[in-house]
């Protein structure tokens, strides 16, 4: 599928349904420049299906399949592409659903909560409590005439425009976690370098109704199998006993 993205271009997304009853649906939010193919959302997007979710994943603007200049990005265009993305299901009579997202995507993702009436609970999947804190990427980095930084992120170059380096210290997303009423899962990778555990345990302690759990041994994009079965299986049982809990 295709939807209209916070900045005009047309995102690419792919909807997965289950072959039995839907649960719910769900709204999965890539990290930064990872794309929705990367394993990380890809292999939860699936098992999540098996479970019996609906399940939306979308490349953000300038990523992937996507339309548009990544070099425009903003934290502001990806709550903004996440959001049209919910909207997205809505209009496909899947709703209310649930938000998941992965690093940058998780900031984003509590950020998008709060526009978004339909958004019933929060999944934040190694995910920083500050945007701030992701500039350690670009450290060492020097921009050029227009402000621009050039860096390599996973063996591929991008270009990251003033714009998104700007933003970075104006969301906090610990304050945005815990103005949220709905139940929030925080999960943290025990072997992540790139977000630390007191990012992830700040924003479980910030929300109202909190979960943390922490998959030991995990790197930031749960690289290995088992830990990418894992996340599967926490989020599934924490949603399934949520669902227990308000039969």
């Amino acid at each position: 599928m295709t939807f209209v993205g916070a900045a005009g271009a047309r995102l690419a997304g792919l909807i997965r349904r289950p072959d039995g009853p839907v649960v719910g649906s769900a709204v999965l939010a890539h990290c930064f420049t990872c794309g929705k193919d990367l394993h990380t959302v890809s292999r939860l997007a699936r098992r999540m299906t098996e479970a019996g979710w609906l399940t939306l994943t979308f490349d953000f603007t300038g990523i992937g399949g996507s339309e548009g200049d990544f070099v425009d990005t903003t934290v502001g265009t990806e709550v903004g592409d996440i959001t049209r993305a919910a909207v997205a299901l809505l209009e496909r009579n899947a709703g209310p659903c649930l938000l998941v997202g992965h690093s940058l995507g998780g900031a984003a993702a509590a950020l998008a909560a709060h526009r978004l009436h339909s958004v019933s609970e929060l999944v934040l999947i190694a995910a920083p409590a500050d945007t701030e804190h992701v500039e350690h990427l670009f450290r060492g980095s020097v921009p050029d005439s227009d402000g621009q930084v050039e860096v390599t992120i996973g063996g591929r170059a991008f270009t990251i425009g003033r714009p998104f380096l700007d933003q970075l210290e104006a969301d906090d997303v610990a304050q945005a976690v815990g103005a949220l009423s709905i139940p929030v899962l925080v999960v943290a990778a025990g072997d992540d370098t790139i977000v630390g555990a007191a990012q992830t345990k700040r924003l479980a302690a910030a929300a109202t109704d909190g979960t943390l759990v922490t998959i030991q041994g995990a790197d930031h994009l749960f690289s290995h199998p088992i830990h990418a079965a894992v996340l599967a299986d926490e989020i599934i049982a924490w949603l399934n006993t949520r669902r227990t809990r308000n039969s």
